[in-house]
């Protein structure tokens, strides 16, 4: 009986922690080799349109259960542990994998979410 309660416990906290916080420290400290390349986040958000703002909202505000991604924690996250989220996915929380998408295309992805996220919004 134990054993039945602390698994739930666990699986009950796992699906409050952001997927961000769940990445392994080996991916947080990848890198972005894309970052900062304006031609990068160009092609990012012609990918986000196509693969992402059916969830995540045109302009990463979020729509129903998908987060808002124009957050100053997305902006400020390791590439890294961005790059785990769209490998991975997190399905317990409705997000499928991309890793059916090339690693590069990811990387622009991220690319664009980060510079999207960067920007203040209008007051």
């Amino acid at each position: 009986m134990k054993r039945v309660v602390l698994f739930f416990l666990g699986l009950s906290l796992a699906l409050a922690q952001s997927p961000l916080q769940q990445a392994p420290e080996r991916w947080r400290a990848k890198a972005n080799p894309l970052a900062g390349d304006a031609q990068a986040a160009q092609a990012g958000a012609k990918l986000f349109a196509r693969e992402c703002a059916a969830c995540h909202g045109d302009n990463g505000e979020g729509l129903g259960k998908a987060p808002a991604l124009k957050r100053a924690d997305v902006g400020q996250a390791p590439p890294g542990a961005l790059f785990w989220v769209l490998e991975n996915g997190a399905l317990w929380q409705g997000m499928p994998s991309f890793a059916h998408l090339p690693e590069a295309q990811r990387w622009q992805i991220i690319t664009y979410v980060q510079a999207l996220s960067a920007r203040k919004k209008p007051e």
